[in-house]
């Protein structure tokens, strides 16, 4: 099985997308994350790696506090 890489606008991906499935051509469609969330994301690991992390429950006691 082949992997095609296409990029298509919100128009385009309709018609492409109505295309492979009248052709029963299987198919994923991934949804890219906006750049702020993978930032989020990014800064969060960091975090874990430099020790500011709390368990669940430490976080459950500072909230009722």
């Amino acid at each position: 099985m082949e992997a095609i890489h296409i990029y298509p606008t919100k128009a385009q991906e309709k018609v492409i997308i109505a295309f492979l499935e009248a052709l029963d051509v299987p198919f994923d469609k991934e949804v890219e994350l906006p750049t702020h969330v993978l930032k989020g994301i990014e800064a969060g690991k960091a975090d874990i790696i430099s020790g500011r992390s709390m368990t669940l429950d430490e976080f459950k006691s500072r909230k009722r506090g």
